[in-house]
């Protein structure tokens, strides 16, 4: 493979640089000095939303007949208090009562650097490395007069959690806390909905630096590589860059075979970053050497199209699984499918994103949520032809009382893929 000097600027050193020890190649960090920090003026959630955010919790709870929340270490923990932390055998939890101030319980040497992130008031309690998490929150709910109220658990709780909890407060009932914490995550504030627009901006810039640099002979991996180090320059946090190529395209997720780009070969891209702990995702599908065949200019145009049938879909008060049952019915109408069948669309339309790049709820068959104003979704209705190619175009939107607005453009044509 002849390497053009472009490419040999951007792979500079690889040879000089050792492997690591799981034996994969360190890359040498490409030339981004054309890239500046769009970030600077992202404004963080602030104690004025963290207290509205507490303030809605608890009406939710008062109407929904629970006397509090646990959750654990995740987003819905810093969602509500600020605080980052990982998920270990040690719990450190919080608790959001329906009334006063939450609770925060966490091994005794672990106190000093969960209170670094603690951006909410909150009365703090450990446990010893000889005691029990959920012994502590017992006897602060006793304290409350909850230990025989109704406590919602937050959905993605490991069991051992609730389940310690059942043997120190028998006697409280326990439910999942859907209807409080998905009833305040669900809807983005005007805040959220910057940053995630700040995200999205993020990765929009790295595509279109990375388009024009990439080269045949390229591999995913290297592609990808590319965007993250592009994402980082421009402020964000990489979550993802998977980079697909030819018939690797047609698995939404990928294979584990190496492709390399090719005159007329696709390249499917799917790639997202973190802004103050909120999320983008977009995906790009597009020929970066040589010219689209017909093939593939009728499948882009297809899915382009999909895209469109599902934002106009996405209706105040329509049933979230209502626009992916729309697309379904589009797509069956060209011949493809039907149903999740291949050729087709093979996975749901869209997912909710927020904090995380998947949320509830998602845009799939039977998902009988309402939508409404403050709900944001990925539009991502893929076709994917087995052992040939794929084609997904990927733009996230949210809903206002006017109707579905996207945080990015979609494109019109496989030969423009970010005008």
């Amino acid at each position: 493979m002849v390497v053009s000097p472009s490419r040999r600027t951007l792979l500079a050193g690889l040879a000089a640089i050792p492997l690591l020890s799981t034996g994969v190649l360190r890359a040498a960090e490409p030339d981004l000095a054309e890239l500046h920090d769009i970030t600077a003026g992202a404004i963080p959630i602030g104690a004025d939303e963290r207290a509205r955010r507490l303030s809605r919790a608890q009406a939710l709870m008062r109407a929904n007949g629970m006397g509090a929340v646990l959750i654990e270490p995740g987003s819905s923990m810093t969602y509500f208090t600020g605080i980052r932390w990982g998920r270990s055998e040690r719990p450190t939890l919080a608790i959001l009562p329906r009334d006063g101030q939450p609770l925060i319980v966490t091994p005794f040497f672990e106190e000093p650097s969960v209170r670094q992130s603690l951006a909410v008031p909150a009365e703090v309690r450990v446990w010893q490395e000889d005691g029990n998490a959920l012994a502590v929150v017992a006897a602060w709910l006793k304290e409350r007069r909850l230990d025989r109220a109704t406590i919602g658990i937050e959905e993605t709780t490991r069991l051992f959690i609730p389940t310690d909890l059942g043997r120190f407060a028998p006697d409280a009932r326990q439910v999942v806390a859907n209807p409080v914490v998905r009833g305040c995550r669900m809807i983005k504030t005007p805040a959220e909905l910057a940053l995630m627009q700040v995200a999205t901006d993020v990765t929009i810039a790295a595509y279109r630096w990375l388009a024009p640099r990439i080269e045949t002979g390229m591999t995913g991996g290297e592609i990808g590589a590319l965007m993250n180090a592009a994402t980082r320059r421009l402020g964000g946090d990489p979550e993802f860059a998977l980079a697909l190529i030819g018939p690797a395209a047609a698995l939404p997720h990928g294979s584990r075979e190496v492709h390399r780009i090719a005159p007329a070969e696709i390249l499917l891209m799917d790639c997202g970053c973190t802004v103050q702990g909120y999320q983008s995702d977009v995906s790009r599908t597009w020929v970066p050497q040589g010219a689209a065949t017909v093939a593939q200019r009728k499948v882009w145009n297809d899915a382009a199209h999909g895209q469109q049938v599902a934002l106009a879909a996405a209706k105040i008060g329509a049933t979230a699984g209502s626009v992916d049952d729309a697309v379904r019915a589009y797509y069956t109408g060209l011949g493809y499918g039907p149903d999740y069948a291949l050729p087709g669309l093979s996975h749901r339309t869209g997912h909710g994103i927020g904090m995380d790049g998947h949320e509830p709820v998602n845009l799939v068959r039977g998902e009988l949520t309402r939508l409404t104003a403050g709900m944001c979704f990925s539009n991502e209705p893929g076709i994917y032809l087995p052992g040939r190619f794929g084609v997904r175009l990927e733009d996230c939107f949210h809903l206002t009382a006017d109707g579905p607005r996207w945080f990015s453009t979609p494109p019109r044509s496989i030969d423009a893929p970010l005008a």
